[in-house]
C-alpha cells in the first residue's frame, strides 16, 4: 500500500472545537450543531475533532485514489453553513431513497446532507444514517 498522501485541502488540526461553535453567530444554527455534534459522538463513539477551519469531524477514512495514492478524509461530521447544517458521509453508504424519505426536510449535494433546521428532521432516522454513514467506513482514529 502506498504511504499516504497529505494534498488535499481539508486536513486534521488541533483547532477548538468548542471555540469553532462558540464562534457561530446564529444562535439557532449554534445550538442545532452542537446538538448535532452530541449525536454524532453518542452514535460513534468518537471524539470530534476539527478539519480545516470549518468541519466537526468523526473518525479517518483513508481511501486510495485511481493513481493508487493513500488519502485520508473525515469518516463522518458536519459544518455548520450560513443557511444550513451539512452533514458529511451520510448521503453515499446506507441512505437508500427510502430512509431518506423517512428523514424529513432535507436536501442533498454532492455527497452531503443538508438540514436547515435539526427540528425539522426525525432524530431517530438521522441517527441512523449516522450509524450507516460509521458503519461503512472503514475507519480508523
Amino acid at each position: 500500500m502506498c504511504p499516504t498522501v497529505h494534498d488535499r485541502k481539508t486536513q486534521p488540526t488541533d483547532g477548538d472545537v468548542e471555540a469553532y461553535l462558540a464562534a457561530i453567530s446564529n444562535d439557532a444554527r449554534r445550538a442545532d450543531a452542537r446538538a448535532a455534534i452530541t449525536m454524532f459522538q453518542e452514535v460513534t463513539g468518537a471524539t470530534p475533532r476539527m478539519w480545516g477551519p470549518s468541519i466537526v469531524g468523526f473518525g479517518v477514512q483513508r481511501y486510495a485514489t485511481a493513481d493508487g495514492r493513500v488519502r485520508e478524509s473525515l469518516a463522518v461530521g458536519l459544518a455548520a453553513r450560513s443557511t444550513a447544517l451539512a452533514l458529511y458521509g451520510l448521503a453515499i453508504h446506507g441512505s437508500d431513497a427510502a430512509t431518506m424519505s423517512r428523514l424529513g426536510r432535507h436536501t442533498t449535494g454532492k455527497g452531503c446532507l443538508y438540514i436547515t433546521k435539526l427540528g425539522d428532521v426525525d432524530h431517530t432516522v438521522l441517527r441512523e444514517l449516522i450509524a450507516a454513514g460509521w458503519a461503512a467506513k472503514d475507519h480508523a482514529d
